[in-house]
């Protein structure tokens, strides 16, 4: 049940990044677009063109704050499952941490 619960949100909160990250290179190339526009533009333009990036960059904001909120409640749910299989398994973790210390044990002593 658990695993389950860990990866089924999983391809959401990476469709999501990498959604932000085409957005966020979105954002760039526009901007450089913008900025070449008005090089050679008149204080009017200008203005135009300020507007159109500050719009640009309130829109990548949003969707950072939109993946942003995502990946913590991903998070919070990823915890809320470790900690409901630790209370209903709190014997197979004891032996998972004691296994896993005497094999870092054992590989750090080789050194």
């Amino acid at each position: 049940m658990m695993i389950n619960d860990l990866t089924q949100g999983h391809g959401s909160v990476e469709d999501m990044k990498d959604k932000l990250v085409r957005d966020l290179k979105s954002v760039g190339s526009d901007a450089d677009g913008l900025l070449k526009e008005v090089a050679n533009s008149t204080a009017e333009e200008f203005a135009a063109v300020r507007t159109k990036i500050e719009g640009k960059l309130v829109e990548a904001r949003s969707r950072l704050d939109s993946s942003r909120l995502a990946v913590t409640e991903k998070a919070r749910h990823t915890a809320d499952v470790t900690h409901e299989y630790v209370v209903e398994n709190p014997w197979k973790v004891l032996g998972l941490a004691a296994a896993a210390g005497i094999i870092i044990g054992i590989l750090m002593s080789r050194r």
